[in-house]
This record gives C-alpha cells, sequence and structure tokens, in this order.
C-alpha cells in the first residue's frame, strides 16, 4: 500500500516547480478534483464532475477555502427539510486559518470550519505548480463518502 501511495505521489507531481514565497498568495479557482483510491489505484471524480471551488491565500498569512460538490441540490429557502440542510452540509467543504508556505507542501492550520472536528489542526498539502495551476495532494485519509483510504488530488487555477 506504501509503494502505491509513493507511486501515485510521484505521478500526481511530476510537473514543474513549486511556486516562490512571492508567487503563491492569491485566489484560486478549482478546475478538477480526484482521488485514487489506495487498495486499487482506482481514480474517480473526489466531488463529482464538475465541482466549484476557491482557495485564497493572503499576504497576511491567512487563508480561505471554500468547495461544492457537483450536482448540488437548491431547496426553497423558505421551506427547506431537516434533509435538505444535511445534504447541503454533506456537499459543502469550507474552513480556514493560517497558513504556512514551504515551496513545495503548504500547511493549512484551521482556526474555524464548517466542520467543528477540523478546528485546531494542520493539514499538509504537498503542492507542485503547472503554470499558472496549482496541484496538491493529501496523505491518504478515509473517503467521507465510503471509508475508503484514498489520495485527494486538487488542481486549481490562479486568478488573474
Amino acid at each position: 500500500m506504501r509503494n502505491l501511495f509513493l507511486a501515485l505521489t510521484a505521478i500526481a507531481f511530476s510537473v514543474g516547480p513549486a511556486f516562490a514565497d512571492d508567487d503563491f498568495p492569491g485566489t484560486y479557482k478549482l478546475v478538477s478534483a480526484t482521488r485514487t483510491v489506495v487498495e486499487t489505484g482506482e481514480t474517480k471524480d473526489a466531488y463529482g464532475k464538475n465541482p466549484k471551488g476557491y482557495v485564497m491565500y493572503g499576504r497576511d498569512g491567512r487563508m480561505l477555502v471554500l468547495v461544492t460538490h457537483d450536482g448540488r441540490s437548491k431547496p426553497s429557502r423558505s421551506d427547506m427539510t431537516d434533509q435538505d440542510r444535511a445534504d447541503q452540509y454533506r456537499t459543502l467543504n469550507t474552513y480556514g486559518g493560517t497558513y504556512t508556505f514551504h515551496g513545495d507542501s503548504v500547511e493549512h492550520h484551521i482556526d474555524i470550519a464548517g466542520n467543528e472536528t477540523r478546528v485546531g489542526t494542520t493539514e499538509i498539502r504537498q503542492i507542485k505548480r503547472d503554470g499558472n495551476r496549482l496541484i496538491y495532494a493529501t496523505k491518504p485519509q478515509p473517503f467521507s463518502a465510503d471509508g475508503k483510504m484514498s489520495v485527494i488530488t486538487l488542481v486549481w487555477e490562479k486568478l488573474k
């Protein structure tokens, strides 16, 4: 399993060099989100075919992430059910805090989140760039929808 993870990481990060400190801050729009199941090597869409999202890194060291899954329902605001609310929450990933940039990785130090279990944690992403795109991947972790150990790879494009 470890060898498969190392191979997946090598493939995911075989693009250009890391960002320089001055190039990193800014707002990035989500281009794609895939996950690779560690046990099988199968790659699939992590949040549907066309998820939406932004990650913002400020020069002040603060960051925010907002990702919504593809195909979210749009219930009526006036009569949302508990199931509607649960579905909205289940298809949303949002958090913020400070960040530490290391050139080839970034640490997200989370102090606010849609899911309180993340508050007080630090998430580390290995990062590479490909032109104006930021590519990062998670460490293997249980995937929220099925619990299978997965590596999630996100591709973000820097907005001008």
